[in-house]
């Protein structure tokens, strides 16, 4: 056990799949899973192992922001062995050619946080997707028929952006902005690891304009079938 996660030594498997919210973890254990049973529910951050196409999986919510996600997948990584994460959650474009409902998948992650700052001083780290997932999600997706975009994306601590920050991330090649991948990738890179982050334009910054909930859920089951599919391939590239 660790502080936040309640779960006994073999409970969580290697292969972990994080969303945000943590009934959005409960969602796609239950959905997506057999057999899912649920190892932590400390602070209501569920989490839960099943089986996918014969692979042991776990699902672990993570909460909102850098701070929150750094805890956990610290966690995941120091006490329970995980080795591979893939984030899923949702992101706002601010590219024209991206648009509502399009899955998006990271290949590297800027950031404004102050995390980084703390880590490397002076120095500037560049935190990137494992190449091997990224290289797996994006011919998974094309055999799936998942329209997909890859690219690099923003992790934000600003939600609400006064200053309109937005602009010159995408001038200089964002896709989008969210709000944890930085750390993921910062925390994978620490640990010898790998991650990656797959996600659903939610909604778009420059055109304006948003998902209905029906459109969220059914755009959400492909990049949770992407993300499942990509994390249980054996071998590397």
């Amino acid at each position: 056990m660790s502080t936040h996660i309640n779960a006994k030594e073999g409970e969580i498997a290697d292969k972990v799949l994080l969303p945000g919210d943590p009934l959005r973890a409960k969602f796609i254990a239950e959905t997506f899973l057999e057999n899912p049973v649920c190892y932590n529910e400390v602070r209501g951050m569920y989490g839960f192992t099943g089986t996918y196409k014969g692979n042991r999986v776990s699902v672990q919510g993570s909460g909102m922001g850098q701070p929150s996600l750094s805890i956990y997948v610290n966690e995941l990584f120091r006490f329970y062995g995980v080795q591979k994460i893939i984030r899923v959650g949702t992101i706002g474009s601010v590219q024209e050619d991206v648009n509502l409902r399009d899955t998006v998948i990271a290949s590297a992650a800027f950031s404004d946080s102050y995390l980084l700052n703390q880590r490397f001083g002076g120095l500037h780290f560049a935190p990137t997707a494992d190449f091997s997932l990224l290289y797996g999600a994006f011919n998974k997706a094309k055999e799936l028929g998942i329209k997909a975009k890859v690219g690099p994306v923003v992790s934000s601590d600003f939600f609400y952006d006064d200053k309109q920050n937005w602009k010159l991330w995408k001038k200089y090649g964002a896709i989008g902005i969210e709000m944890e991948s930085a750390e993921l990738f910062t925390l994978a890179a620490e640990f010898g690891r790998k991650a990656l982050s797959v996600f659903t334009v939610s909604d778009h910054i420059v055109k304006g304009g948003e998902t209905t909930a029906a459109e969220r859920q059914s755009s959400f089951k492909d990049m949770v079938v992407l993300a499942l599919e990509t994390i249980v391939q054996e071998g590397d590239i």
